[in-house]
């Protein structure tokens, strides 16, 4: 009987992750809960990340430092299945690796918290975050805020906050939802505060030839969310920006029964803006959607090429 070894962050957003998704293997699995103890084991591996907490992750590499250990944990055969927030996860993997499973999507929006909008802030109100695409479309929409530097977890962000080391900051609702936190947040629209590629999805990565694994995590996956992540992901890897750009990708089902894609990419100082918006009829599947998140870059990035160095 083989037994399944879960890699995971050690965040308390990590944690609720891993246990979400062993929670959802287990009852597809149909294990009792003394089966489910007996077949999967949760392994926590420390990030670059994570030990990170004293400047931006753009000086230090990247988002991909979040996920780094854990591809190597699963190089190396430590772990089975790998689960991450899709949002950290950057838009090529490794040879030998595949994203085996999407979870159904949580809030994808961002939050401002500290303001009851993005009109609402004070001038020149001190806003924490430390994302490129956050600060970016904060600076585009509102010129006069000043960007302080906000590291840490959810919970760490939120204390910065309550001492009074900015005004306001920006989380995503994803988080704040798993964790069950209900601080006094404005969600954002994501048509204008377009999100991160991913973000409110939990991704699982295996190996690509540990077919037991990939049947373990296809139990779970969930189309709608896994279309939406094809296309934002095919998007993310075209417009191949460096870990300093600004950019934003969300798809998602529209009004009228379709399927839409809007991808946008910044300077750094939120003064230039370029956007694109591709339309498919109907659901489409993970290839169609990669296909149409392909279709996007290559309109977008002509446009977009000197803000993507």
């Amino acid at each position: 009987m083989r037994r399944f070894r879960i890699g995971t962050r050690g965040s308390p957003l990590a944690l609720a992750q891993a246990h979400e998704t062993m929670t959802r293997l287990a009852a597809a699995a149909g294990w009792s809960a003394a089966e489910a103890q007996q077949r999967l084991a949760l392994v926590i591996i420390r990030t670059t990340g994570d030990r990170i907490t004293d400047r931006p992750l753009a000086e230090a590499g990247g988002k991909g430092l979040f996920i780094k250990e854990l591809e190597e944990a699963l190089g190396d055969n430590r772990v089975d299945l790998a689960v991450h927030s899709m949002k950290d996860v950057p838009g090529v993997l490794p040879d030998g690796f595949v994203i085996a499973a999407a979870l159904p999507r949580e809030d994808a929006r961002d939050g401002l918290i500290g303001a009851r909008s993005i009109e609402a802030l004070k001038q020149g109100a001190r806003v924490g975050t430390t994302s490129p695409r956050r600060a970016s479309i904060l600076l585009n929409l509102r010129p006069d805020v000043q960007i302080v530097l906000f590291r840490g977890n959810v919970q760490t962000r939120l204390d910065k906050l309550a001492r009074g080391e900015a005004d306001a900051t920006l989380l995503a609702m994803a988080g704040l939802n798993r964790l069950g936190l209900t601080p006094d947040i404005a969600p954002l629209d994501p048509h204008g505060f377009i999100p991160a590629a991913g973000q409110g999805v939990i991704g699982l990565e295996a190996r690509r030839d540990d077919a037991e694994a990939l049947a373990l995590a296809a139990e779970i996956n969930d189309p709608a969310a896994a279309a939406a992540l094809a296309a934002e992901r095919a998007c993310l890897a075209d417009l191949d920006g460096s870990c300093r750009s600004a950019i934003g990708i969300h798809a998602a089902r529209t009004n009228n029964g379709g399927f839409a894609l809007r991808a946008i990419v910044l300077a750094m100082d939120g003064t230039e803006r370029q956007e694109v918006v591709a339309e498919f009829e109907g659901q489409p599947t993970p290839d169609e959607a990669a296909a149409l998140g392909r279709r996007a870059a290559a309109h977008l990035k002509p446009r977009a090429a000197h803000l993507l160095t």
